[in-house]
């Protein structure tokens, strides 16, 4: 299944079943799981582990150096998970030690046309980026958010689960979960309700989120004082905790 016009390093790892098309450059220090699919002209170098089932569009560079002027050639990884889709032209680079020395991608993940992942990053499970969205170094993207074709993200924000970010985002600050935004840069613009009730969340959890909401963002109250204001309703509703244990723990602020 591996073109004669692919170069596989001879310290590669290729599990079963993998398809490698031609011209495809498959470097030192690479992993590549059990029934995954590349196409031609796409280059993985190391060291890069890549789980099950992916597949790989042409064009795409995955584990390549990054471009942090600091990085120094230390020996830093790409993790990726199973089942993603990585589109043509998308670039995902390995991490620095100035944070935890690699980049980790979860699965399930679908990235489009010139997507860019850049050194460090944390990107969850079932996210969407669509075309031309990029996310620069150290950002974190939790599991079912959807960033929006051309959206682009400050280094060491973090966009909360389930999240949804409008075409041509410019996001500086961290993101709450649920929170749909946009803007240059975004303001949020109420919840992502659509995407809660597609997932199966009960009606009593989407009137919690909703309530939570409006105590942060439609209410006088500080962001100190609302994160004091929903501790009690934490308690009761998962989503409402993941929700306000995000707007506590960040660093960079959320949008306002």
């Amino acid at each position: 299944m591996i073109d004669t016009l692919a170069f596989v390093h001879p310290d590669a790892k290729i599990g079963n079943n993998v398809t490698i098309g031609p011209w495809t450059y498959i470097g030192a220090g690479v992993e590549i799981g059990d029934d995954c699919w590349l196409s031609s002209h796409v280059v993985v170098k190391g060291p890069t582990i890549i789980g099950k089932g992916n597949r790989i569009f042409q064009f795409a560079s995955v584990g390549e150096e990054c471009q942090d002027k600091k990085y120094a050639g230390e020996p830093t990884r790409l993790i990726i998970g199973d089942n993603n889709v990585i589109r043509e032209n998308v670039t995902i680079h390995r991490g620095t030690v100035q944070d935890n020395s690699e980049t980790r991608i979860g699965s399930n993940n679908l990235f489009m046309n010139y997507v860019h992942i850049a050194h460090d990053c944390v990107v969850g499970d079932n996210v969407i980026m669509a075309n031309n969205a990029s996310i620069a170094g150290h950002v974190h993207v939790g599991d079912w958010a959807i960033l929006g074709g051309m959206t682009g993200v400050h280094q060491f924000v973090h966009i909360g689960a389930h999240a949804f970010t409008a075409g041509c985002a410019l996001v500086l600050q961290d993101v709450p979960p649920f929170v749909m935004a946009a803007g240059q840069p975004t303001i949020p613009r109420g919840l992502n309700s659509e995407g809660m009730k597609r997932r199966g969340f009960s009606k009593e959890s989407q009137l919690a989120v909703r309530r939570a909401y409006k105590t942060l963002y439609r209410s006088s109250l500080t962001v100190e004082e609302a994160i004091e204001a929903l501790a009690e309703d934490a308690q009761n509703d998962e989503q409402v905790k993941l929700f306000l244990e995000f707007v506590k723990s960040s660093s960079r602020g959320i949008i306002r």
